[in-house]
């Protein structure tokens, strides 16, 4: 069997597996998701697996950076992703996909232990970490962009084109029709042609 066969065979294996349990989604053909946790539980995390075009014969790629996983801290990402990496290199050239989920799911109380109970915010603390160029840093945010100065002269000239409300007044930009055609002249003053 090629490996896309396999694939089809074992997405078809999953899809009747997981029937109905609201844990799991496939997000594309060869992507899917495990909810491990209570919903929206600060001790809850989403793997994701992801078959390569090798899969089986490769390990797919496992990853935890989906959105709703911002509250896990990263070295519980990292033990989740080790393991399931070990548990994968067993089951090489074969379906496993199912045993990755359920891996995580028997060891699920053991790894959650790691996870704190309250909320840290990853980016304030990312905004504590202070930068090697601080002085540049600071001299960048000091500089504000140079008004343009305009002298007593052009302030009042710019002033009187304008009404109280701040807009130009009506036809402005209209042209002068008499104007216009003693420039342009009329039909009637061609000349005459030989």
């Amino acid at each position: 069997m090629s490996n896309s066969e396999l694939q089809d065979e074992e997405r078809e294996v999953l899809l009747s597996i997981y029937e109905g349990d609201e844990s799991f989604k496939q997000i594309s053909p060869n992507t899917f998701q495990y909810k491990y946790g209570e919903n929206e539980s600060i001790k809850s995390f989403l793997l994701e697996i992801q078959w390569t075009t090798n899969y089986p014969e490769e390990l797919p790629k496992i990853s935890l950076d989906a959105f709703y996983n911002k509250h896990i801290i990263p070295s519980l990402k990292e033990k989740v992703i080790d393991l399931v990496r070990e548990e994968g290199k067993q089951f090489l050239g074969m379906s496993m996909t199912y045993s990755l989920f359920e891996c995580v799911k028997e060891k699920f109380e053991e790894i959650i232990q790691e996870q704190p109970e309250h909320e840290i915010n990853y980016s304030a603390v990312e905004k504590l970490v202070i930068s090697d160029n601080l002085e540049e840093d600071i001299q960048e945010t000091k500089r504000a962009p140079k008004k343009e100065q305009f002298t007593k002269a052009q302030k009042r000239r710019q002033w009187n084109r304008l009404d109280a409300k701040g807009e130009r007044q009506r036809g402005w930009n209209w042209v002068d029709i008499v104007k216009h055609l003693s420039q342009t002249g009329s039909k009637d003053d061609k000349p005459p042609t030989n």
